[in-house]
């Protein structure tokens, strides 16, 4: 089994709220987690039809039978438990770490949890398995003294590399889903990653989304990936697919909340420069981007069109994923001008005196200082104490008094 960095965040929760929610894609290893918690713990499947019968039947009968360590898995098919568990909450509001819910993201999922049970549950996100966590590796430090505000010499240290370029390079073909990564079998990596897109974005979305015209939005699907890590424009989707512009935001949206595709909003807090507004996105998984690109392996990866931007949106989910098993709040955005300048990540979170962190991603091992024009006048203009560029190189590199190269082994 697999260790999962976010495993300390829901026991943190758990000690400041009576219900946590944890939400993630399917297959990302939430039922896996939910079964370290202990003997203690007593979990009902909703996918299971007796289960999921026996809290219908009567849902404040079933939380006054299982009051304490109760998980339900798969929650967001049973809608009535949420004004039950609000009830079930209240009698004992005071008492911490008693239900646990597990879920995919869907509309009446987030709901709920706004109506119902607001200011009564800690939600936390979880993903496929991180850089570090693929290869089996402890957390960085590097998240948490970035946001202390550390010395910079710390920070440094802690951008050593920590694998290989063999295993970065690995993680970043396959992609971060748990199941193939305990198969030596590449047959069964092929095979489980065309079977988790036909079952998942055919059975599992369409079953959240009663309305949804299953096949068009397989489509929709495969003409993103090849958006990735580009700005967007629905109207050029639209016209692609032969439907409505408010049809692409809806199946934008759809993609975002089940977390199939990361939604990056442009920065827009600059007075001084004409910003683009139009938004960007990736994939969140590299290896899910992979095979609907039908790039079969790392050879025909390097050469292909979209490296650079299946790079980019690696490493994007890699330090986005690092900050939430952190427990660390951050928002990301990207930078871009009509003049042409950009920058590919923005992080608004708190780091130390600032809150505002650059990130310039470079699949290349080193960076040319006369390349991060916009880095450097970002970090002037915003006065903030440093700037990230992550390449592949072999070891952490000032580029500049505050710009600092770090290699993305260290993440």
């Amino acid at each position: 089994m697999l260790t999962r960095h976010i495993q300390s965040q829901v026991q943190t929760l758990l000690t400041h709220f009576p219900c946590v929610v944890l939400t993630g894609v399917r297959q990302c290893g939430k039922t896996t987690l939910l079964g370290t918690l202990g003997s203690e713990w007593q979990r009902f499947d909703m996918e299971n039809s007796a289960d999921r019968q026996q809290l219908l039947t009567d849902p404040d009968l079933f939380l006054r039978l299982h009051s304490d360590k109760l998980v339900i898995d798969e929650a967001q098919l049973v809608p009535p438990l949420f004004s039950a568990l609000r009830v079930a909450i209240d009698r004992d509001r005071q008492k911490k770490g008693r239900f646990l819910l597990s879920g995919s993201s869907s509309p009446d999922l987030v709901r709920q949890i706004s109506e119902s049970l607001a200011g009564r549950v800690g939600r936390i996100e979880m993903a496929p398995l991180s850089l570090s966590e693929a290869w089996q590796q402890p957390p960085s430090a590097l998240y948490s003294l970035l946001t202390l505000g550390a010395p910079l010499s710390q920070i440094q240290a802690a951008a050593s590399p920590r694998l290989s370029q063999q295993q970065v390079q690995d993680y970043w073909f396959s992609g971060g889903y748990p199941e193939p990564w305990l198969s030596s079998s590449e047959e069964f990596r092929n095979l489980w990653q065309r079977n988790y897109i036909d079952t998942y974005l055919l059975r599992d979305i369409g079953a959240l989304f009663p309305g949804l015209n299953r096949d068009r939005f397989h489509q929709f699907v495969n003409l993103l990936s090849q958006h990735s890590g580009n700005i967007l424009n629905n109207a050029d989707i639209a016209r692609t697919l032969g439907v409505s512009e408010p049809t692409v935001r809806d199946w934008l949206h759809i993609a975002h909340d089940t977390f199939l595709w990361r939604h990056i909003p442009p920065w827009e807090r600059s007075v001084a420069k004409q910003l683009v507004k139009h938004p960007k996105g990736y994939l969140r998984d590299s290896g899910l981007l992979h095979r609907l690109l039908r790039i079969a392996d790392s050879q025909m990866l390097a050469t292909h069109p979209v490296v650079g931007k299946s790079w980019e949106g690696m490493v994007v989910e890699t330090l986005l994923r690092g900050f939430e098993n952190a427990g660390i709040e951050v928002a990301p955005f990207h930078y871009r001008t009509r003049g042409g300048a950009e920058i590919d990540l923005i992080l608004q979170g708190q780091f130390g005196k600032s809150q505002v962190l650059p990130v310039e991603i470079k699949l290349t091992q080193q960076s040319d200082k006369r390349a991060l024009r916009s880095l450097s006048e970002f970090v002037a203009a915003n006065d903030c104490p440093l700037g990230l560029v992550i390449n592949n190189d072999e070891r952490a590199r000032w580029l500049d008094e505050r710009i600092l190269a770090i290699p993305a082994a260290c993440l």
